[in-house]
Parts: C-alpha cells; sequence; structure tokens
C-alpha cells in the first residue's frame, strides 16, 4: 500500500522471530516482513530460537544471530517495495529480561561498518560473551535468593523494583555472570537489555535503557529514578564495584519518547534510509504490547494464549511479590502492572478434553456445559460454592506444583472444606472461573468505583473496559465468565491487531515519538488516530449486579483456598 507522507517503523525481537512492520502518520499499515529463527537462521544450532543447558538450566542465545536477522527482515521489506527513505522514526520492542553483554570495541565498530557487508560479519569482535541468556532461563536461584534477602524482604525487593527475584531478571543474571565469567565481565564495557541492544544496531552506538524495560532488572529504584545502591553493588561484587556496574549499566531517560539520535550511516547506504530517522528508544515486549492499544487508565488486556498474560494501565503503584510493577513506557505518572501464568490455553485445553472424551479439540461441548452450569455451581444461594485451581505444569502465581486442587467455600461461615479431586463437568466453567478469580484478586486494589454511563449510578470497582487477545479471545463462554467474574464497566471487547502486537506498538510509539506537540501523550496522540471500529469489537456486556456481587464473595474464599494449599505445600507465596 503506497503512502505519500512520512512512514515509521517498528520490530519485534521475540524468542522465535523478528518481526518488522511500517506504518504511516494515520497507523495504517503499509509493510511487514519477518525472520524466523529457526527457519531462515538454523546455522546457529536453535531450536525455537534458543540453545540449552540443561544440566545448569541455562537457556540462552546469540546476538550475532538478531544481527543476521536485523539484515535479513529488512532485505525483505526492501523486497516488497519499501521506500525507505520515507522512514522518519524507528523504534523497537524486545524480549524482556535477555542480557547483552558488549566489549570497549563496540562502538569503534559500529561507526567504522562497511555498508557492504552484513552486521555480524563486522561485530562479531564486539560481544565480551558471545551469548545472550534468556527469558527461559532458570540457572539464577542462588542469586535470586541474594536479592530477596539484600533489602529485608522479597516484599521490600518488589516495593523498590516493581517485582520480587525472578530467574531472568538481569540482576541475577549479571551476578551469575560475574562470577561464573570472571574475566568476561572484565572485559565488559556495556550491558544492554535485548531491547537497546536493537537501538544500539540502529543507533550505531550504545543506546540507553528505556524506562519501562529498565523495571525487569531487580536493580532499578522506581520511585527514586535510578538505580539502587544496595541492589547494584549485590551484582557487582561489592560496594567498591558498584560504580564499575553502573558505568556498564549507563544512563537511563525519563521520556520514552525522546530520540536517541539519527539512524546509523550503516542503514542509511545500505538501505536508503532517510539520514534525518530518528531512533526512539525501544521498550520491553510487554509494554510494546499494551501500546498497540492506547489503553486508559483501568483499562485491562486479557492475553489467552499458551498462558494467561493481564496487562492494565494504572497510576496506582501498589507492588506485591505475586506480581510486576512497571514504569510505563510512554507516559510520566503511570505504571503497567502485569500477571503471568503459566497455565492459561492448556489448561482450558486439558479440561475440554475431558468433557469431549477424546481430541477432537472441539468446543462446543465445554462451551454448551460452561454456560449452562451456574456461577461457582450454586443452583442455589445457600449452597456452597465451588471452587478449584488447574494447573497442568507447576505454577508461579501461587507457588504451587502441577495438579488439580478443589474446596468448597461456604461464604456466610467464611468455611473452607475439602472436595473430592474426581473429575466433573461442572469444571468446563471452573477453569474460566478459576483463572478470572485470580486476576480478579491480584487486580482489585488497583480499580475503582465508577458510574455507569447509561444509568449514571456509581458501580462497585472494577475494570473501565477489558481487552481480550489471543486464542482464547474467540471463544464465547470464555468472553461471558469474564465479564461475569472481572466486571467492566462499559463491557468486554475482542481485540484483533493479529501477530504483530509488539512491533504495532513499537511503530506507534516512533509515531508518537516524532510527531507529538509539545505536553501530548501517547495515548492523545495515538487515541486520535487509532481506529476502534477496525481493531475493536465488543463481545459482551460486563457489569452483572448481583452476580459481580457473588464473585465478590468468592475471590475472598479463592485467596483463601490458595494460601491453604501452600501452606501445605511448605510455601507463603
Amino acid at each position: 500500500m503506497a503512502s505519500n507522507g512520512p512512514l515509521y517503523m517498528g520490530f519485534d525481537l521475540s524468542t522465535q522471530q523478528l518481526k518488522g512492520i511500517v506504518v504511516d502518520s494515520d497507523l495504517k499499515l503499509v509493510h511487514e516482513a519477518k525472520v524466523d529463527f529457526d527457519a531462515d537462521l538454523s546455522k546457529y544450532g536453535i531450536k525455537k530460537g534458543v540453545l540449552t543447558n540443561p544440566a545448569e538450566g541455562e537457556v540462552f542465545a546469540p546476538p550475532a544471530m538478531w544481527l543476521d536477522a536485523i539484515n535479513l527482515v529488512l532485505d525483505r521489506l526492501s523486497e516488497a517495495g519499501l521506500d525507505f527513505g520515507k522512514v522518519m522514526g524507528v523504534s523497537g520492542a524486545g524480549m524482556q529480561h535477555g542480557t547483552v553483554f558488549w566489549n570497549k570495541d563496540v562502538e569503534t565498530l559500529m561507526v567504522n561498518l562497511d555498508a557492504g557487508k552484513p552486521l555480524s560479519e563486522q561485530l562479531k569482535g564486539a560481544f565480551a560473551h558471545d551469548m545472550s541468556p534468556n527469558w527461559q532461563d532458570s540457572s539464577t536461584q542462588k542469586q535470586c535468593d541474594a536479592f530477596d534477602a539484600e533489602l529485608g524482604s522479597p516484599e521490600q525487593l518488589a516495593q523498590v523494583t516493581g517485582s520480587a527475584a525472578h530467574h531472568r531478571f538481569s540482576g541475577p543474571q549479571i551476578m551469575r555472570y560475574r562470577t561464573k565469567y570472571p574475566d568476561h565481565y572484565e572485559s565488559t564495557a556495556h550491558i544492554t537489555l535485548v531491547s537497546s541492544f536493537l537501538a544500539s544496531v540502529f543507533l550505531g552506538k550504545i543506546a540507553p535503557t528505556d524506562i519501562s524495560d529498565v523495571t525487569g532488572m531487580n536493580l532499578w529504584d522506581i520511585h527514586g529514578g535510578r538505580w539502587n545502591d544496595h541492589l547494584v553493588a549485590l551484582a557487582a561484587g561489592g560496594k567498591d564495584k558498584a560504580d564499575e556496574l553502573k558505568s556498564k549499566l549507563g544512563h537511563v531517560p525519563e521520556d520514552g519518547g525522546g530520540g536517541f539520535g539519527m539512524i546509523s550511516n550503516y542503514f542509511a547506504t545500505r538501505y536508503g534510509f532517510n539520514p534525518g530517522c530518528v531512533v526512539i528508544p525501544n521498550t520491553g515486549d510487554n509494554p510494546a504490547t499494551i501500546l498497540a492499544l492506547p489503553l486508559r487508565a483501568s483499562d485491562a488486556m486479557v492475553s489467552l494464549g499458551t498462558s494467561t498474560t493481564f496487562l492494565m494501565s494504572t497510576p496506582e503503584y501498589k507492588p506485591d511479590p505475586a506480581y510486576h510493577f512497571m514504569n510505563h513506557p510512554c507516559t510520566k505518572g503511570l505504571y503497567m502492572f502485569m500477571l503471568c501464568y503459566k497455565n492459561g490455553g492448556l489448561a482450558r485445553e486439558q479440561i475440554r478434553d475431558q468433557i469431549n472424551g477424546d481430541k477432537s479439540n472441539s468446543w462446543d461441548k465445554f462451551n454448551e456445559v460452561a454456560m449452562s452450569t451456574p456461577p461457582v455451581s450454586q443452583k442455589k444461594d445457600s449452597d456452597d460454592m465451588r471452587l478449584g485451581l488447574f494447573f497442568p505444569l507447576h505454577e508461579t502465581v501461587p507457588n504451587l506444583s502441577a495438579g488439580q486442587y478443589r474446596m468448597s467455600f461456604n461464604s456466610q461461615s467464611n468455611a473452607l472444606s475439602k472436595l473430592s479431586n474426581d473429575f466433573l463437568s461442572d469444571d468446563a466453567r471452573s477453569i474460566i472461573e478459576s483463572q478470572m478469580l485470580s486476576l480478579r484478586l491480584r487486580s482489585q486494589k488497583l480499580v475503582h468505583s465508577e458510574k455507569d454511563p447509561k444509568t449514571g449510578e456509581t458501580l462497585p470497582p472494577q475494570p473501565r473496559r477489558v481487552y481480550l487477545v489471543g486464542g482464547g479471545s474467540a471463544n464465547p463462554a470464555i468472553a461471558n465468565i469474564c465479564a461475569e467474574v472481572l466486571g467492566s464497566v462499559e463491557g468486554i471487547y475482542k481485540l484483533d491487531i493479529g501477530g504483530n502486537a509488539c512491533a504495532l506498538g513499537a511503530a506507534y510509539k516512533a509515531v508518537w515519538g516524532c510527531e507529538r506537540k509539545d505536553g501530548e501523550t501517547f495515548e492523545d496522540l495515538i487515541g486520535k488516530r487509532w481506529d476502534e471500529d477496525k481493531f475493536v469489537q465488543k463481545i459482551a456486556d460486563g457489569y452483572r449486579e448481583g452476580t459481580f456481587e457473588k464473585y465478590g464473595e468468592a475471590v475472598r474464599g479463592f485467596e483463601m483456598m490458595e494460601k491453604e494449599f501452600l501452606k501445605r505445600e511448605g510455601r507463603t507465596r
């Protein structure tokens, strides 16, 4: 599709692919291309985009492969007819928590790139360590324990950094890297995330870390707006080494839309980019996802894929070790609340197959049973509520072993009773209720009372809108039960932005960074241009009086049930 005005490019460097898309000022898609690492770059020996060392729980990838992918995706955009001379802004998204280690020669090598040669051939000598630990890495339990203890507790660590310690976070990863590869650490001059790796390549020098992505490191003091001295010293190996690590990490600018500078001459010469093309801060994949939809405060996005992810834009900062708080990638004063569950689609499919008694993958019977079962299986209000947890995989929220857990709850007496773990057809509703009750439990402090736009009556605290994305968003039973449990003032919406949400959010970030007026927020600029009718479809009404309140009582029992099963496994969270 031809466009006469300026164009903006967004990238998504994920575990298995690099996607590049181009939009115009009106946010209309002009071009897209992708590189699949397994299919296109198998020479690196990767499987599903990564290499593994199971003995130590390591999962990692070679940044050189990503350099090849950048050349290849740009070649494919060129073949598709993109006029690079019209591209005035570039931004990107990178899988969160991946860490890249550069040596002191990197910027000299970047400045002297030969446009006739591929990036990997010329930058192979730029890395202090030739692998980047991936978000799936689980090798840092010892380091995570140290991070959780450093400020007194996981709760205090979350209060300061937005999250308790996690294996994949860069702070624990750097700490382990320093001890396992001391010579490599000594020769490391710069440490970037995957997002700032991508920005650095396009900029031709080391780019700062994004104000949102930096909060996925367990090193950044969110309220202080600076590196935390105690945590940096822990990762660095002592207070006397903290300044050295801060130098490797670099400066973090607060403006998520402030340009880092013009695109490298390598890209202007090799591909014909406009020399005035600005490199806008690149962010993490989850922050970029919320930018694909101009979420307003108290709007929530529920991704119903293999895993379940809950994202909310909120002015409230109320961290907890069970979830993540991050700075909003564009709007100062807003935060991004994120919950991520391993067990999403897999758990729902397990119950579906039990309902069907076969492997047909049909949802018809599941949906019929789910919709015909009353909320929490109560045929009358005096009946106990039937609650359950369904974990084909070990879950992290809460930290429970794989299995199915069931209890009944009497909301009048606040009493839990053990239930048989035998499968019942009611599980079709229970599995959806279980996932939505967990979301409601953990987000209830972040929502507020609002007036019903139809009646003017003040409603109980709940999200303004809930947007469903991913494969499960097409299921009417899930949408309906989501509405009953979570509520929502304006209803439940299906968001269809294809498989390029991260790259799209990055492209929108480039538009905002380049075209905003003084003081114009991302939400204001993109909201005016975003075509809601094209991407959004209302699929269910939200708040249902009586039912919403019933589930409010169920939340209380659900929390008690989680704590009971955690206690049985000797855990607190």
